[in-house]
């Protein structure tokens, strides 16, 4: 999630994975994939760095968990006559 402020000052948080397009209109205007639109206070250069600092976040956290031989997602594995669909234990 990235933190973000309404034109009154009112924080908010956003799921960034969600944003199709952002506008200057002058205002920033978000728009989800839904529909819905948000203004922010953020300029459109302010928001698309939080979106690049959140992206390179998850993907420093997914290398570091995989650098540490951590299961991160499904795993197929080959037993003799099929293959087997291996899900991650829960609380990994």
């Amino acid at each position: 999630m990235i933190l973000l402020n309404r034109l009154n000052g009112q924080p908010f948080a956003l799921n960034p994975d969600l944003l199709e397009r952002a506008e200057s209109t002058p205002d920033t205007v978000i728009t989800l994939v839904n529909g819905a639109k948000y203004v922010v206070a953020q300029s459109l250069d302010d928001l698309a760095a939080l979106v690049r600092e959140h992206r390179a976040v998850i993907l420093g956290q997914a290398q570091e968990a995989a650098d540490h031989g951590y299961r991160t997602g499904p795993a197929l594995v080959e037993d003799g006559e099929a293959t087997l669909l291996h899900l991650p234990e829960r609380g990994i």
